[in-house]
């Protein structure tokens, strides 16, 4: 999850180094979302993975982490229209010129956002690019792999949406024309990368952002049955309910690892860290559970999920996304001899997939 500590031009920091590390005991962490090119920054501080200075920052990152056991993947995110001059001094671009609505943040505080440019055939042809070089960055700078960010309303997602994508060329218009951009990132991936090494995240129905996609049930399975022979190394499924329809034709169409996210309280830790909607989504058929959230204040999430311990409270949710260590890498572990608390150690043992 990006929580803003990255230095004005992206370059990511020693704090994040020492923040990862204390999570190194996920089975994978995917690491929080990087630029592919300078317009597509969304908010200040966010981390990027174009020049040779993101990479090198990454580096000591993988590096800490890396040493305590841990993997990584990259998250590779484009804000299309979510993005301001203010933050990147650049006008966003977007598949049509519709602005984000509500305010944005920025250096300058909260600005209306503006409305973006449309991007031309060769704009689009070059972040496909971006996207490929920003993946071949990643795996020098010591990533395992990366993950297509598709979701949460940022740039390829307002592709997938026809609220925000009223383009009446190829990429537009119909499914097959609003899959399209997406489709062709992943596939530049993969032919970048290797398809071991690539995971697309998605969000369907989600309307965070402003995002109104109108035909949901027919989109993300013309999407997915367009990747389904990439051979994809997961599918991330942000927001996962296992009730919903949806996700359990997913699951069943999608031969490939299921990533399933749970909904939890927002800017809360449940009492039990997650566990419950992390099992009850195994049951439905997930492969792995992702744990966002929860890790923020519990760096040693998997050990307290383990040992049915007590988890760390958010203290302050304006310090998940802003400041230094703060908020962020001063979250206490668990002591090394710290028994489990009574009557719980040994029972309501996690399933290793959700414990990872």
């Amino acid at each position: 999850m990006t929580r803003n500590r990255a230095g004005s031009d992206g370059v990511p920091q020693s704090i994040m180094a020492t923040y990862y590390a204390q999570r190194a005991t996920a089975g994978l962490i995917i690491a929080e979302a990087s630029t592919p090119n300078a317009v597509g920054q969304t908010y200040p501080d966010i981390t990027a993975i174009h020049a040779p200075a993101h990479v090198e920052g990454w580096r000591q990152v993988t590096d800490a982490v890396h040493a305590a056991g841990g993997r990584m993947f990259l998250q590779l995110q484009h804000g299309g229209r979510i993005g301001h001059p203010d933050t990147s001094g650049l006008t966003p671009v977007a598949p049509s010129p519709i602005a984000l609505p509500g305010t944005i943040f920025t250096p300058n505080g909260h600005q209306t956002p503006v409305v973006p440019r449309e991007m031309t055939l060769d704009e689009i042809r070059a972040t496909v690019a971006d996207f490929a070089a920003a993946a071949r960055n990643a795996l020098a700078a010591g990533f395992a792999g990366v993950e297509v960010h598709a979701a949460n309303g940022y740039l390829l997602h307002q592709f997938l949406a026809g609220g925000t994508n009223r383009r009446t060329d190829a990429y537009g218009g119909s499914v097959a024309g609003r899959i399209r951009f997406v489709v062709e990132v992943v596939r530049a991936v993969v032919e970048a990368v290797g398809a071991e090494r690539t995971g697309l995240r998605i969000s369907p129905g989600l309307t965070v952002n402003g995002i109104e996609e109108g035909d949901t049930e027919e989109l993300y399975p013309a999407l997915l049955d367009a990747l389904a022979e990439a051979g994809l190394a997961y599918l991330h499924i942000v927001f996962a309910d296992p009730d919903q329809p949806l996700f359990q034709r997913i699951r069943r169409s999608w031969a490939g690892t299921l990533i399933a996210n749970p909904v939890l309280p927002r800017d809360q830790i449940p009492a039990d860290g997650g566990r419950h909607e992390g099992e009850r989504l195994l049951a439905a058929g997930a492969d792995l559970v992702a744990l966002g959230r929860p890790f923020l204040a519990n760096p040693d999430l998997v050990e307290r999920l383990r040992l049915g311990a007590p988890f760390n409270p958010v203290r302050d949710k304006y310090l998940m996304y802003v400041g230094r260590e703060t908020g962020y890498t001063d979250y206490p572990a668990l002591a090394d001899d710290s028994p489990a608390p009574a009557g719980t150690h040994g029972q309501h043992r996690t399933p290793d997939a959700l414990a990872s």
